[in-house]
């Protein structure tokens, strides 16, 4: 008989709440142990007992909500999967179901956190560190079934070339997360703001063009020689 899971601690949890709110809103630098402990009323042991350090203070803060997201993908992959009866999903289901469930739950304060998109925002200036987080040991099962979704979904793709466009759109919604404020600095471009080009509500659609127009490029030619 498989144990219970252990009840959260309380004051995990609130150092966890503390610390999403500075990170997401002065960033992993910007933000000093002295100011989570502080604004939690616990001391330095505290959170050196419950995390270790501050990095792994970060990661747990994303694994929390990546947690969340990654049981909705697999609730909506099961729902498809069930609707069709055995038969191959259609590749935008499938990137929809993975990177729109991401986007939109970023987005849902009553599910994900109100800090939950700028968090992810400001841990895109460590995409190596982010990556690892979102590919953690524990969110296997959700990458191989979505990895298997896509294999059925493109038999006559190959499927290191599946995985090398997959890595492509990971990066196309990195970017994405990060908004459109770096762009503007180093081209100058004038957006009409009119589109709200930051909203998450109109981001979702062309982004979900963007990567289902990658997904189903044309293969590159073999390398001659």
């Amino acid at each position: 008989m498989k144990a219970s899971a252990a009840p959260a601690s309380p004051t995990r949890e609130a150092i966890l709440d503390i610390a999403e709110d500075l990170f997401a809103r002065q960033g992993y630098d910007g933000t000093s142990m002295r100011q989570i402990t502080a604004a939690a009323a616990v001391n330095l042991a505290a959170v050196n007992y419950h995390f270790g350090s501050k990095e792994a203070l970060l990661h747990a803060v994303l694994k929390r909500r990546l947690a969340l997201v990654n049981q909705e993908r697999l609730r909506v992959l099961d729902a498809l999967e069930a609707e069709a009866g055995g038969k191959p999903l259609k590749p935008s289901q499938i990137l929809d179901a993975f990177f729109g469930t991401l986007l939109r739950l970023a987005a849902d304060p009553e599910h994900a956190g109100r800090n939950f998109l700028q968090l992810l925002e400001r841990t895109m200036t460590d995409p190596a560190g982010f990556l690892n987080t979102l590919f953690a040991a524990e969110y296997a099962d959700v990458m191989a079934r979505y990895q298997n979704a896509l294999y059925a979904a493109l038999p006559g793709v190959p499927r290191a070339e599946i995985m090398w466009r997959f890595h492509f759109m990971l990066g196309a919604t990195s970017y994405a997360i990060m908004g459109t404020g770096a762009l503007r600095f180093v081209t100058d471009w004038n957006l009409d703001e009119a589109e709200r080009p930051d909203d998450p509500g109109r981001l979702l659609p062309r982004l979900m063009s963007f990567l289902l127009g990658g997904l189903r490029a044309p293969l590159p030619p073999a390398p001659s020689g």
